[in-house]
């Protein structure tokens, strides 16, 4: 790999970190609204599914929750994808210095 390809990924890299930085409060999970009596889609109330530690969980939502929560869930959304590609961004960097390494002692 170039030494300009090189510089390039640990560019993008940096940003990503920056971006990374800027996340606010997060949490995993999805909110959805449940009703007591189905039928007649009465007594609506929101709950909280989420999985952490491999382990399953629910929680109450109040209506006056919601909005922020849901602000939560972006932000770990935003996270998980961000965190995703600076890790295939970072194995790419790893493979291309190694490249340049092992034909730099080829070379030799």
């Amino acid at each position: 790999m170039r030494t300009s390809e090189i510089r390039s990924l640990e560019k993008r890299i940096e940003k990503l970190l920056i971006k990374l930085a800027e996340i606010g409060p997060m949490r995993p999970g999805s909110i959805s609204k449940q009703f007591r009596d189905r039928q007649n889609q009465r007594g609506e109330y929101y709950q909280l599914s989420y999985t952490h530690k491999m382990k399953s969980r629910t929680e109450h939502v109040w209506p006056e929750h919601v909005k922020e929560l849901r602000a939560e869930i972006a932000e770990y959304k935003k996270f998980k994808e961000l965190s995703g590609e600076l890790i295939d961004l970072s194995i790419a960097l790893s493979k291309g210095k190694i490249a340049r390494l092992r034909s730099q002692s080829a070379d030799s």
